[in-house]
């Protein structure tokens, strides 16, 4: 039926753009015609988004993606009349691709990748930064005892571009040395990847996160340097839209920030409830991974009110301008707008949340 609803509207262009003799009028018609097919096009594609469940993306199986999937779980989104598909992303990149394309509505990811696309001409903007340090850390093998034993080793990664990047690069200059002179930092891919090119040397060091970092030690792996504890404010996990989107259904964004804030106050006070959703999402029933991962990326480094601040982005970009010149002398404000937050904030609700 729509095959043919489609194509009984498209039929007058069709007839237009064949019955006319003179060569300038049927140019003219025809380029009306079609800019008439693109705004039916446009129309008809915004019609099926709204049709569908939203979509929202996470770019990590990690302690840090835990509000989302709290808000899921926790029945947040339904509460709010939110129909929430969460879709797992292969990586920062893919997700945020995904979501300049249409293909999500929201995305949890890290300020730098929402800095770099907004740099790159994306209209995406972060509307609040769940944890502001880089909760990461400079794990090493046998093979590098003290920090001047980094020199001419490598570092594994997932990406380049990600907030693991800029977490080697963070710690290989903690301890004095320039990143990619004097220590390699070598692009990966999965968690799993890193610790297998780690057992075959090929890389002496990775970055990794929560519950990652409690499967390396069991593996005899030792921390070196946990990155979060330096105290550099940093935009490493938050909520990112599309502007136009958040503009065009801005009660629906406002409802989605209520769940993802609701969900936030159970966490703190509710470690059994926080635990279940890890237990499904990281995929695992290891007490000591899970009562880890929550004690770091719940309690410990969680925001109760996700309000990003000027400070953490500043980080990001000084970052960014390492490899990307746009990125110097920005506005660090220009990448969040966190007026649904204050909105919330000045009705009583966040307050309320948290008595």
């Amino acid at each position: 039926m729509r095959k043919a609803f489609f194509m009984t509207a498209l039929h007058p262009i069709y007839q237009a753009a064949a019955s006319t003799r003179n060569p300038f009028n049927g140019f003219l018609r025809l380029a009306t015609n079609l800019f008439l097919l693109a705004v039916f096009l446009a129309a008809a594609s915004a019609s099926a988004q709204e049709g569908r469940r939203l979509r929202a993306g996470y770019t990590s199986i990690s302690g840090n993606m835990t509000p989302l999937w709290a808000a899921r779980e926790g029945g947040y989104f339904k509460k709010y009349g939110i129909d929430m598909d969460l879709i797992s992303m292969p990586s920062g990149n893919e997700g945020m691709n995904a979501l300049i394309a249409g293909e999500l509505e929201f995305l949890a990811i890290a300020g730098s990748t929402t800095a770099s696309a907004a740099l790159g001409g994306a209209e995406v903007v972060a509307l609040g930064t769940t944890v502001e340090r880089l909760v990461a850390s400079l794990v090493v093998g046998a093979a590098i005892q003290k920090p001047e034993d980094l020199k001419g080793k490598s570092v594994g990664i997932s990406r380049f571009g990600t907030s693991i990047d800029t977490g080697a690069r963070i710690a290989i200059q903690h301890f004095g040395f320039e990143p990619v002179k004097d220590v390699a930092i070598v692009q990966i891919g999965s968690v799993a990847s890193i610790l297998s090119a780690m057992r075959g040397n090929r890389v002496q060091a990775a970055i990794l996160t929560y519950p990652s970092i409690i499967q390396a030690r069991r593996e005899g792996y030792r921390e070196m340097l946990d990155i979060a504890s330096l105290g550099l404010p940093y935009a490493s996990t938050g909520i990112t839209l599309r502007r136009s989107f958040m503009q065009q259904r801005h009660e629906l964004v406002t409802n989605y920030v209520k769940a993802i804030l609701e969900a936030i106050a159970r966490l703190k006070k509710d470690k059994a409830f926080a635990l279940d959703v890890m237990t499904k999402y990281l995929r695992t029933k290891d007490k000591e991974v899970l009562d880890g991962t929550y004690d770091v990326s719940v309690t410990k480094y969680l925001k109760r009110i996700p309000f990003p601040t000027p400070e953490a982005f500043r980080t990001v970009l000084e970052e960014l301008a390492e490899v990307n010149p746009k990125a110097k002398g920005q506005d660090p404000r220009k990448f969040y707008d966190d007026s649904i937050l204050r909105e919330l904030e000045k009705s009583g609700f966040i307050n309320a949340l948290n008595r």
